[in-house]
């Protein structure tokens, strides 16, 4: 399971109550009009358009600003820069992977944004294909254990509706899709009444690293930096740390 997730989990929480919220707007409409230039408008029949108004919407971005960046992707709307997806890897302290998803209007200024964030936080960037064979795409749908049935019933739910797992996340539930089943076992939770606190499409760890102490705050230290970037829009990382650990980082 994704010690990632949980540090994911616990950001999007305290965004929820965040007045500087606002701030990632533009990036979540960003991700929303790339997704919709490169797989069209429609959210049901572009899985990735989908999860990015899925992730707007938790961040109560205005539907109105959700679909003027559709329309802006999709053609209706040529106003607006043009960005392109570049992705970066390398390493945290402690030798965790790390992979970066960028959209952007300008490679060299997100390039020399990026290494400075390593540089700065003691990382390693690294070339292209160091790390991204460690993570698989995947949908996750979260669900907190407080709001859900008990695990079997659960487990039930989610496999019949087509996922292919169930984790223990301590204080929720990870459910595990194919990226191409994340909306139908999403909409299959919520008809049964579960209440989903999150689902989206991510790159899941084959494996994690387990992180404590010092270490834990400097690797977030440095993830922190990244997401913090004008142009990055996911980072995505191998550590395991505990979620008491992270929530007093």
């Amino acid at each position: 399971m994704s010690g990632h997730s949980k540090w994911a989990t616990i950001k999007r929480k305290k965004a929820a109550k965040d007045s500087k919220r606002s701030d990632q707007f533009a990036k979540l409409l960003r991700a929303i009009e790339v997704a919709a230039r490169e797989g069209g408008g429609d959210p049901g029949a572009n899985m990735t358009l989908a999860s990015a108004v899925e992730k707007a919407k938790a961040s109560s971005v205005p539907s109105d600003n959700i679909d003027r960046a559709i329309k802006r992707g999709s053609g209706a709307d040529a106003d607006g820069a043009r960005y392109e997806e570049i992705t970066y890897e390398g390493y945290a302290p402690g030798g965790i992977a790390l992979f970066i998803e960028t959209l952007t209007d300008n490679r060299n200024r997100t390039a020399q944004d990026v290494r400075h964030a390593f540089t700065r936080n003691g990382g390693n960037l690294g070339e292209t294909g160091s790390t991204g064979w460690m993570f698989t795409r995947k949908g996750v749908i979260v669900v907190e254990k407080s709001a859900a049935p008990d695990d079997e019933r659960l487990l039930e739910l989610a496999l019949e509706a087509g996922a292919e797992d169930l984790n223990d996340s301590e204080s929720s539930w990870e459910i595990v899709t194919d990226p191409s089943a994340l909306a139908a076992v999403r909409d299959a939770l919520r008809a049964a009444g579960v209440e989903v606190f999150s689902a989206e499409l991510t790159m899941l760890p084959q494996s994690t690293i387990p992180v404590d102490g010092g270490e834990a705050r400097r690797v977030l230290q440095l993830i922190d930096a990244l997401e913090d970037l004008e142009d990055v829009q996911n980072v995505y990382a191998n550590f395991d740390i505990p979620e008491e650990v992270m929530a007093s980082l």
